[in-house]
């Protein structure tokens, strides 16, 4: 069964590419995505993750508002009793930030540079594990 992932991009960054460079990325891989599209608020994510049966979301945030969205996600999976959804992401996120995004339960950032084929295969270790 191929895992399932949610790419989306909170927020009200318009900028996209990336997202679906990691999609296509995943996708190639085997993998079951469903890009949500641009401006989804961490409700419509996290609703769309479940109804879709996912064991991933991805977050794609060039905002600069990533403590805030990840944080959202995460504590909107908390309360779904969903947990067990592998919250990862990337953008425009400063070093320093990676570490309390890692401490209130993002499992993984990846920074602008990061090869698709590094993230692949992160998700399918830590992901494929969970399915």
């Amino acid at each position: 069964m191929p895992i399932r992932v949610v790419v989306a991009k909170p927020g009200l960054d318009g900028h996209d590419r990336g997202a679906k460079v990691v999609a296509r990325a995943l996708r190639d891989a085997g993998m079951e995505v469903i890009y949500t599209g641009l401006h989804q608020t961490p409700e419509q994510i996290v609703a769309t993750a479940l109804q879709e049966d996912a064991q991933a979301i991805g977050l794609s945030v060039l905002s600069g508002a990533h403590m805030t969205l990840f944080k959202k996600v995460v504590e909107l999976l908390a309360e779904s009793d969903s947990k067990d959804i592998v919250v990862f992401g990337g953008g425009i996120i400063p070093d320093a930030d990676i570490a309390p995004l890692k401490e209130i339960g993002v499992a993984e950032v990846f920074t602008p540079g990061t090869p698709t084929s590094t993230i692949v295969e992160w998700v399918t270790e830590h992901v494929g594990a969970n399915a």
